[in-house]
């Protein structure tokens, strides 16, 4: 090359050389220089658009091979290579609409389909790394990325994708170091300075409304966690850990409802979300919905097959059971912890409220509903007031396994005999 450094031809090898190796940027400077030194070098103009066309510059591309097509006319090579070339600014053009349009899956299509022809282009290589970062892929957005920062550790568009990833994937610590990094390189940064920020602002709320919530402040973790959630939609797993939290604090402050909705609100951004199915679960049986919880329990021990969540489950299943059944507690109007004496006043209060006798002078739809009424109290007079019975009503086992036929029931005995006999009570006179 010293040997001839004016030769034009020599230039044009090594170009060749150097884009077998891959080495497109130094094969361009070559290509450059053959023709400088010779304006009419086909070859030359060949190799160089075919070097700005695989370090994703089209434009420069398509002037190139059209320079050779005013040499040769009928160039094969040229014309296929600016068809080419069109097709990488079509690409190019297709991918921006659809960024702004969030359409991140088509932008991928389309870097992936221009990079077909510019394999070397960092550019769309990052649009694309960007765009499935957005779309939560992010071990191929880490990947394409990584390759990048392998050949240029210095390329800010490349630190701020990997510290996309990081931040969305709530390494937010670590996101922030990328952030800066990518700043230092490029202190304009638009997309770094703004992940940057949010980053920040989202660490500082979360970590403060963590903080209240361990204090004992609900309403002020409520309020921080609403204030998080606002900072950056397309956090999908930090936003998720959020609507969870503020689930809890709902939990906290009795707000049943508000809490399952901001459980589903976490499993809609992360349907793997374990924490959100078991307080939402928790939720659910503490509103007495149990077939919900039931739903949400069995997802969990398919995920997690512990023995915590094998009970958690059969507890739930039992309670669906149970509130299937006559509730003998609400029929008596007493709670589930009480005592025998507070069951004996119960039934005995109920049992006079609904007797048929006390009824007779009514009509036959309100005989019929009380002395239904009258019946369920002795029923559940009889299962409440013995302990064995009791237990297995309580654990929510069949009581027709102990012998007890309740449609052939008598709450007449029971009465008679808890007011002791025939001559114990008389409606008369009274």
């Amino acid at each position: 090359m010293y040997a001839c450094p004016n030769n034009a031809s020599y230039y044009g090898n090594r170009a060749a050389t150097l884009m077998m190796l891959g080495k497109f940027r130094e094969a361009l400077g070559d290509a450059q220089q053959s023709v400088r030194l010779d304006d009419t070098f086909v070859r030359g103009h060949l190799r160089e658009g075919k070097c700005h066309l695989s370090l994703g510059n089209a434009m420069a591309a398509s002037r190139c091979f059209q320079r050779v097509l005013e040499l040769d006319h009928t160039n094969p090579q040229a014309q296929q290579e600016l068809k080419n070339a069109s097709a990488v600014l079509e690409y190019e053009r297709i991918a921006e609409t659809d960024f702004e349009k969030r359409d991140f899956r088509k932008v991928v299509f389309c870097m992936d389909r221009a990079l077909e022809f510019a394999p070397a282009c960092h550019r769309f290589k990052i649009l694309k790394a960007e765009c499935l970062a957005l779309l939560g892929r992010y071990p191929e957005a880490q990947s394409v990325a990584s390759d990048i920062l392998r050949m240029d550790s210095t390329n800010a568009d490349a630190l701020y994708v990997r510290g996309l990833c990081l931040y969305y994937e709530d390494c937010i610590e670590k996101a922030v170091q990328f952030f800066i990094q990518a700043l230092r390189m490029a202190p304009d940064h638009e997309k770094a300075c703004l992940a940057c920020r949010n980053a920040k602002a989202l660490k500082a709320k979360k970590e403060d409304g963590n903080k209240a919530f361990k204090e004992g402040n609900y309403k002020l973790a409520y309020e921080l966690y609403t204030e998080a959630l606002g900072i950056d939609p397309n956090n999908i797993k930090t936003n998720a850990k959020l609507y969870c939290n503020r689930g809890t604090v709902n939990s906290k402050l009795r707000k049943l409802e508000e809490a399952i909705d901001d459980c589903t609100n976490a499993i809609k951004l992360d349907d793997t979300y374990i924490k959100a199915y078991l307080r939402r679960a928790q939720c659910y049986m503490d509103t007495e919905q149990y077939e919900d919880a039931v739903r949400d329990y069995e997802k969990v021990y398919q995920t997690e097959k512990t023995k915590e969540h094998k009970q958690c489950l059969k507890n739930a299943q039992v309670e669906l059971k149970k509130s299937k059944r006559k509730d003998y507690y609400k029929i008596l109007g007493v709670n589930k912890n009480a005592s025998e004496d507070e069951i004996k006043k119960a039934y005995r209060k109920r049992a006079l409220m609904h007797h048929p006798d006390r009824h007779s002078g009514a009509s036959a739809e309100i005989q019929k509903e009380e002395e239904k009424k009258f019946k369920e109290v002795g029923e559940a007079f009889t299962i409440l007031s013995d302990p064995k019975k009791k237990a297995r009503y309580d654990s929510g086992q069949d009581l027709e396994e102990d012998g007890m036929n309740m449609a052939d029931f008598d709450a007449n005995n029971i009465f008679k005999a808890f007011f002791g006999g025939p001559g114990g009570f008389s409606f008369e006179g009274r």
